[in-house]
C-alpha cells in the first residue's frame, strides 16, 4: 500500500511504499476511503505534542471499509463502512476507565500518534473502538464529523443547558460542525476569527451565525459561555471578559500556547475555565446518531494523498474554508 509518513518534527511527510498491516484478532482490517487533515496532525507533525510514534503513518477522521475481521472479532464483518476516530484504544482497567472517563485512560492509544492512522491506503483498528455511519456519512464528507465534530460536541456539552448565545472562537472545522447543532437547538452562535479574517467571518455568516467579527472584538451581546477552538491561550481572557456571570469558557484544542495573566475579576462571579480531552466511545455514539437528526453537512476541500503537505499548509496558513480531506 502507499502511505504518508512522518519521520520527525519539522520534516515533510514522505510518500512510501509499505506491507498492509496485519489485524490482531480483536481488530479490523480497514480500506480507506478518506481521512481528514486534523489541526491537531499538525500539533503532532510540528513536535508540540510530545512521543508520537515514529515513524507514524499520521491520521484520525477516518472513513473506511472492512476487509477483513480478526477471529475474535464479533459486531464487525466485511463490507460494514466504519469511522475510525482520535480514541483508539483503552484498557478498561484503571482507576479512570472504571469510572467512565476512558478518555482520560492510563493507557490509551490514539489514532495517528501512537498508533499508525489514516494518510494510506489501509490500516487497522480496534473492533470496539469503531463506529458505524449513517448512508450520507460514509464518504469524505463524513471524515470531519470523526474528531473535528466528536471535539466539537463534547466541547458544546461541557457548556451546559443554559446557553443561549455561544462564542466560538476559532472558526474552522469543528465550529462549522458545532454551528449547526447549536443553531438547530436554538442557540444563537457569535463567530470570533483571527482579526481581519473576512472570509472566515463571512462564511460564520453563511453557516448560520448571528454575529461574526474579529477575536479581539467584544461582541454585541454578552455570551452565556464560549468555546475556543484556536490554539491561541490570549483568547482565554479575551473570552472571559465576554461571557456573562457563571459562564464557561471551554479550551476545545489539544494544544494551546500559553495563557497570560489576567485579574481575578475576569474569573469572579463563578465563571470556569476548562480543557476538554479526547473522546469517548458514549460521545461517539451519541452525536453520530445526533448528526442526521440535524442534518449537518460538511464542507471539505479534497486532495489527494500525496498532496498530505499541501493540505497541512494550506491548514496551517488558514486556507482552508471547513475541513481539508485526503481522498485515496
Amino acid at each position: 500500500m502507499q502511505a504518508m509518513v512522518f519521520d520527525k518534527p519539522g520534516s515533510p511527510l514522505r510518500l512510501v511504499t509499505m506491507a498492509v498491516p496485519e489485524p490482531y484478532p480483536t481488530q479490523v482490517l480497514v480500506k480507506i476511503t478518506a481521512c481528514g487533515v486534523c489541526r491537531t496532525d499538525l500539533h503532532v507533525i510540528d513536535g508540540e505534542l510530545p512521543h508520537p510514534k515514529l515513524p507514524l503513518v499520521p491520521g484520525h477522521e477516518i472513513v473506511g471499509t472492512v476487509v477483513r475481521t480478526g477471529k475474535n472479532v464479533i459486531s464487525l464483518k466485511q463490507g460494514d463502512v466504519i469511522g475510525i476516530p482520535w480514541l483508539g484504544y483503552t484498557c478498561g482497567v484503571c482507576r479512570y476507565c472504571l469510572r467512565q472517563q476512558e478518555n482520560l485512560c492510563e493507557k490509551a492509544l490514539f489514532t495517528g500518534y501512537t498508533m499508525d492512522g489514516g494518510y494510506a491506503e489501509y490500516t487497522v483498528a480496534y473492533e470496539q473502538f469503531c463506529f458505524s455511519l449513517a448512508a450520507q456519512y460514509a464518504g469524505p464528507e463524513g471524515t470531519p464529523l470523526l474528531c473535528a465534530g466528536l471535539i466539537g460536541y463534547r466541547s458544546y456539552v461541557m457548556t451546559g443547558s443554559n446557553v443561549r448565545r455561544l462564542g466560538i472562537y476559532g472558526f474552522g472545522a469543528a465550529a462549522h460542525i458545532l454551528i449547526q447543532v447549536a443553531r438547530h437547538q436554538g442557540v444563537e452562535v457569535y463567530a470570533f476569527t483571527r482579526d481581519g479574517d473576512k472570509g472566515s467571518q463571512d462564511f460564520a455568516l453563511r453557516m448560520g451565525a448571528t454575529w461574526a467579527g474579529d477575536a479581539s472584538a467584544r461582541p454585541p451581546e454578552v455570551l452565556d459561555a464560549a468555546i475556543i477552538f484556536a490554539p491561541a491561550g490570549e483568547l482565554v481572557p479575551s473570552a472571559l471578559q465576554s461571557v456573562d456571570k457563571g459562564g464557561v469558557v471551554v479550551c476545545g484544542g489539544i494544544h494551546m500556547s500559553d495563557i497570560p495573566s489576567f485579574p481575578y475579576r475576569l474569573l469572579w462571579e463563578e465563571r470556569v475555565i476548562r480543557s476538554v480531552a479526547n473522546l469517548t466511545r458514549k460521545d461517539g455514539h451519541d452525536f453520530l446518531q445526533l448528526a442526521p437528526a440535524v442534518a449537518i453537512r460538511t464542507e471539505t476541500q479534497h486532495f489527494s494523498l500525496s498532496q498530505a503537505n499541501e493540505a497541512l499548509d494550506a491548514l496551517r496558513k488558514g486556507r482552508i474554508k471547513g475541513a481539508a480531506v485526503l481522498v485515496m
